[in-house]
């Protein structure tokens, strides 16, 4: 039970609340006895006083002696009778009126010999008005003595033990220590069944994790009513699970999507060494080869496009930067898809703003803008119209795409930019959006598509101008 976490927090608990509640009683100990020897001082100097003013007060007469005596004794009535648990008084007090000469007159009354007193009063060097503690021989408790009047050679005192004191303290501090005890104990008690329920729930948690596999991700840590610390990592795990999930689904429509893409280009182009093989014709073996390398370029760029996404996913896409006139690029790109345009009976217009320039690595910005020319050239039917416009605008250079086609198909309305995300129809492997987004968002820019009210598709794509056209 020791090593675990309920009884660590309860045992830490349970000590500070201890050495706190100790050091509480330890403070109130000192102000109560502090407290109970200020009334005794008070009682002890103001009885000394009355039996300083009788003294000085009475004839000295042959009853000088009683008349003291009786006024002493019945000034010690009033001391509290405090007593042991076996009935013995507790409280014992002496008054003393002696000659500072040795064998001088004295008067004593007190619960034992005069002697031991007065040689602990000439020993004490006490000040008249203040109660002092003075030690007396054969006597345990110690006094509190009083010296408030001299008369002449004749000086009185009067003195009361801290026994009574001292067992009342003893007695409150015995029942503190049983009260404390008590408390401590069913604290830890409270606080160790506390905290075990507490983490019980953790441990369920703990016990539900364990069991999840890759296999079982649609399993989900059970949820209480309440919104406590427990309940709201209970949520946090299960939107993590749901987020795990979404991942490994993605990652296996993913590699099914790989493994059919590659299927095809690896199986034309087995088939075609599979011919150069078989054949004995210099020529076919030539177009078999052609077929092979080209089957291999489809496969490179494949595995190019995938892995570039994934660094950009990752913020790992290394670009190297450079001023770039987007204009000349855009205009090179018109120019060379002009043809393969006209094959598909598109017209092709292209409407730039002259020296638009941009902080970007060129060579992603011309996979970039090719993959958005051959999306139009293999999406849209023939006998299209494509406009392209280049334009700075308030610290950005915007370019935009527009055709009269088809537009976006509804399957993938809203995740276009998915990786081998595509229309039902489509010939690609879906991820040439993907590599635009990519691309752009490591530019810091930014890309949007959308249907044209007339009809048609519309791709804007805006990037960080050079600070070369800011100048």
């Amino acid at each position: 039970m020791r090593t675990t976490a309920a009884w660590r927090i309860a045992f830490w608990t349970t000590l500070a609340f201890s050495l706190g509640t100790f050091a509480a009683f330890f403070i109130v100990y000192i102000f109560v006895a502090q407290e109970i020897r200020a009334r005794s001082d008070a009682w002890l100097t103001g009885e000394a006083h009355v039996l300083a003013q009788v003294a000085q007060n009475t004839p000295r007469d042959r009853l000088y002696d009683h008349m003291v005596e009786e006024v002493a004794e019945l000034a010690m009535q009033e001391v509290p009778d405090e007593r042991s648990s076996r009935g013995e008084q507790l409280n014992s007090v002496f008054f003393f009126r002696g000659d500072s000469n040795q064998g001088g007159d004295t008067l004593f009354v007190g619960p034992a010999s005069k002697d031991a007193f007065w040689r602990a009063i000439q020993n004490a060097h006490l000040v008249a008005g203040v109660a002092q503690s003075v030690k007396v021989e054969g006597w345990r408790p110690i006094f509190r003595v009083v010296m408030p009047l001299r008369q002449g050679e004749n000086t009185i005192y009067l003195g009361l033990s801290e026994r009574g004191a001292t067992h009342t303290l003893h007695k409150l501090t015995r029942r503190f220590l049983w009260v404390w005890t008590g408390t401590v104990f069913f604290g830890f008690l409270i606080s160790y069944l506390s905290a075990r329920r507490t983490l019980l729930r953790v441990e369920r948690i703990t016990e539900t994790v364990a069991r999840i596999g890759s296999q079982e991700l649609d399993e989900r840590l059970p949820e209480q009513p309440n919104s406590d610390e427990i309940s709201r990592l209970a949520n946090t795990f299960n939107h993590m699970l749901g987020r795990i999930q979404a991942s490994v689904n993605q990652l296996r429509t993913v590699t099914d999507s790989v493994a059919h893409d590659l299927k095809s280009p690896v199986t034309s182009i087995r088939g075609a060494l599979e011919g150069v093989l078989s054949g004995e014709n210099s020529e076919e073996w030539r177009d078999a080869v052609g077929q092979a390398i080209e089957g291999l370029d489809r496969v490179s760029a494949l595995l190019n496009t995938m892995l570039d996404v994934a660094e950009a996913d990752a913020g790992a896409l290394h670009l190297e930067r450079a001023p770039l006139n987007l204009s000349e690029i855009v205009a090179q790109l018109v120019n060379l898809y002009q043809p393969a345009m006209a094959e598909r009976h598109h017209e092709l217009r292209a409407d730039l703003e002259s020296a638009v320039m941009a902080d970007a690595d060129p060579g992603f910005i011309n996979r970039t803008l090719s993959n958005l020319l051959d999306n139009e050239l293999v999406h849209l039917p023939p006998g299209c119209q494509i406009n392209i416009q280049l334009r700075s605008h308030e610290g950005t250079a915007e370019l935009v795409v527009e055709d009269n086609g088809p537009g976006f198909p509804p399957e993938i309305a809203g995740r276009a930019f998915g990786r081998f995300v595509k229309g039902n129809r489509s010939p690609g492997n879906g991820l040439g959006l993907a590599f635009v987004d990519a691309v752009v968002q490591a530019h810091g820019g930014t890309v949007r598509v959308s249907d044209r009210p007339s009809g048609g598709a519309s791709v804007r794509l805006s990037l960080p101008v050079s600070a070369v056209q800011l100048a």
